[in-house]
């Protein structure tokens, strides 16, 4: 991305896409030259699952991702750091951060990939960002391998070159503790596809580790970065928890309705593999005939230990819609938007220091991709 974006004048909100434009314009030279110290074979793995290599290890412009949880650092930096500017001027909300807090950004980042990779592979997903996985290409030991070279990464990165973040010892633990939380979710999401007896707030706490927990430490070491005070440091990590599960939630729904075109991802993905997201655990307790047909479905798929075929697939869709799991979600989804603008106010109560991260609350619910 060439130059700074327009910035937000008179209160309005910026495009969400120019503000994730910015932070990966940001972001990802430092993500690439961080991944170019790892060792081989795991380096040219790393490259081909950002994007920027192909398999054979040649330059590719693919797409890393969208960067949500980089952008999260930097605009937090940006809402509390006293060097910001005049409120409302558009070259201060894309101003340069600090370097604390561009690193900050590229760590969250490779943390993030480094449950991709894992991810990846657990879940049997064979697309990512409209290219094979790279467990699919390099086979999963190789894959896992490259993911925890990542993880490793990021706490290298974290604590050297231009001196730690300001607390580091406290950085590291409030990374720590995120990968903790990662961990659990990722478990718990696991476990759900052999229970019948998910409930929704068991999905959402299996979020709130799986996903929320990055999005709140994001925001909590873009705040430590610039100094923040605690209160407002909890303020931000807890607007960061619920922006996550709110994203969480959006990306529920687009397992089941998203376009792969769009999303590079196999469409219908999660039914596939009778995956107890949270719209199709809302279906299946409505209490309601299309609620209890897709039960059925997913039980007698469960008993002979296959996933849906692509009628089912269809067929599910349909019922889950039908159950009402798509609407209970989209406003399970607005109400974690709405509790995160609250905790927005009240880490950063003036607007016109708050616009980029308002923008990404927006946007964490009304995802395409």
């Amino acid at each position: 991305m060439t130059g700074a974006p327009s910035g937000t004048v008179n209160g309005a909100l910026p495009d969400v896409q120019e503000v994730l434009g910015w932070a990966r314009s940001v972001t990802g030279p430092v993500l690439e030259r961080a991944v170019a110290e790892l060792p081989e074979p795991v380096r040219t793995v790393a490259r081909y699952h950002f994007g920027w290599r192909d398999a054979r290890g040649n330059p590719a412009a693919g797409d890393w991702g969208k960067g949500v949880r980089g952008a999260l650092v930097l605009a937090s930096a940006q809402a509390l750091d006293p060097a910001a500017g005049p409120p409302l001027s558009a070259p201060a909300a894309y101003r340069a951060p600090g370097p604390q807090a561009v690193r900050a950004a590229a760590v969250v980042e490779l943390v993030h990939n480094f449950s991709l990779l894992h991810d990846d592979f657990m879940d049997d997903d064979r697309l990512r960002r409209g290219r094979p996985t790279a467990w699919v290409v390099f086979g999963d030991a190789k894959a896992v391998l490259a993911g925890d070279a990542l993880m490793a990464l990021s706490m290298k990165l974290l604590t050297e070159s231009e001196g730690p973040l300001p607390a580091g010892t406290d950085a590291v633990r409030e990374l720590a503790n995120a990968l903790l939380a990662l961990v659990a979710g990722q478990g718990e999401d696991l476990v759900f596809e052999s229970r019948s007896d998910v409930r929704e707030e068991d999905c959402l706490r299996m979020a709130d580790g799986k996903t929320a927990s990055l999005l709140a430490a994001a925001c909590a070491l873009g705040a430590k970065a610039v100094g923040a005070a605690p209160e407002r440091v909890g303020a931000l990590r807890a607007f960061g928890r619920h922006i996550g599960l709110a994203f969480q939630l959006a990306d529920d729904l687009l397992g089941v309705w998203g376009d792969s075109a769009l999303s590079g991802k196999a469409a219908g993905g999660d039914l596939r593999r009778r995956k107890r997201s949270f719209p199709v655990v809302a279906a299946i307790r409505s209490g309601t005939t299309a609620g209890r047909r897709l039960a059925g479905l997913y039980r007698l798929a469960a008993l002979a230990e296959r996933p849906l075929t692509d009628r089912e697939v269809v067929r599910a869709t349909a019922l889950v819609e039908e159950a009402g799991g798509r609407e209970l979600t989209r406003r399970e989804a607005d109400r974690q938007r709405a509790r995160a603008l609250d905790c927005l106010a009240t880490a950063v109560p003036d607007p016109g220091r708050s616009h980029l991260l308002a923008a990404l609350a927006d946007m964490a619910v009304d995802r395409r991709v």
